[in-house]
């Protein structure tokens, strides 16, 4: 499939210790998107990933702080182009998948396209791994919408728009989730194509841990959750301390009802105390909700502040064409004469 040539395109590969693979995906990338610029941001590797890379034409960039997050943070910042594909360097996701997925994000006139991925219970026989990402996709489908089926996807397609207003504040491989996130409370057009999710090469290792960083998503759903939804979140430990408030208060009240006494003092004292940090965290939840909204508008803004990318046409942010500036130059210095 050929795209379009107006419109440059960054391929964007984080590697940490992938010199088994790195060269042939760098290769494959290189031909099947010929006319791209391919990027690996090696993260410490303690192998030969930085100079396999580079010798398979690939521009090699060194980032010191460990995490993908840290990693993609790096990358958007540092990396200007129309498009970027965001791949992972093990090889699991095919370079020759990559102009279809350009293609549904242009045909689509989506900002994000995520390549779902077929065949995730083969990630190396890992049963937990397709469990957790099953359950962790139900839970973020209760907490933040419907609009993904695969919020752990590293196949994407990003355009200018959306990387550039992107904050990008994880350290680790959280990153996908809170990229996700994003587009779903900005409300950000995506579109997903499922595609083939292939095996490790024998010999790579996966870098994922089950229990440790299924403790880490659950960690970063609860702060995602607090950050964009904050009455939600506030409201819920305010109604926790709220029904245990009235657990403590209601044997305390029918004994005084029945005698006139309150014996239990201490209990009295800490279901009032629970009354009010309920109403504080309530409280709290509608202040912070205000500011969220404003931050989501501000959020919002910037994104709408760069020029989409839209079929075969560079986003008017980007600037007008060389012909185009020197054309209005031109007429400039006449009027000026």
């Amino acid at each position: 499939m050929d795209v379009s040539l107006d419109l440059s395109i960054a391929v964007l590969i984080p590697c940490h210790n992938e010199e088994k693979t790195i060269g042939d995906v760098v290769a494959r990338f290189r031909a099947a998107l010929p006319g791209a610029s391919v990027h690996v941001y090696d993260n410490n590797s303690t192998d030969l990933t930085a100079l396999r890379a580079r010798s398979a034409g690939a521009i090699v960039v060194k980032e010191p702080r460990q995490g993908k997050g840290n990693v993609v943070r790096r990358m958007f910042a540092d990396i200007d182009a129309d498009l970027y594909v965001m791949a992972d360097g093990d090889g699991t996701y095919a370079p020759e998948d990559a102009p279809q997925l350009v293609n549904a994000l242009l045909t689509e006139r989506a900002d994000m396209a995520v390549g779902t991925r077929r065949g995730v219970t083969d990630d190396a026989g890992r049963a937990g791994h397709a469990i957790g990402n099953l359950v962790f996709n139900r839970i973020y489908h209760g907490l933040f919408g419907r609009d993904f089926t695969d919020i752990f996807s590293g196949y994407r397609v990003f355009t200018r728009r959306f990387v550039k207003s992107f904050p990008a504040v994880s350290s680790g491989f959280e990153i996908e989730t809170e990229m996700s996130v994003h587009a779903s409370m900005l409300k950000i057009p995506t579109a997903e194509i499922a595609l083939d999710y292939g095996r490790r090469v024998e010999g790579s290792t996966s870098k994922l841990s089950t229990w440790r960083d299924g403790a880490k998503i659950l960690w970063t759903f609860a702060m995602l959750l607090k950050e964009t939804q904050p009455l939600r979140f506030f409201g819920a430990l305010s109604a926790i301390l709220a029904v245990a408030s009235i657990g403590f208060m209601l044997p305390v009240l029918s004994e005084y009802v029945a005698t006139g006494l309150v014996p239990r003092i201490p209990t009295w004292i800490l279901s009032i105390g629970l009354a009010l940090m309920s109403m504080l965290l309530a409280l709290a939840g509608m202040i912070l909700d205000s500011v969220a909204c404003g931050r989501a508008e501000h959020k919002r803004l910037l994104y709408l502040a760069i020029g989409p990318v839209r079929g075969n046409r560079i986003p008017a942010a980007i600037g007008p064409a060389p012909a185009q500036r020197r054309a209005t130059e031109i007429r400039r210095q006449k009027r000026a004469a």
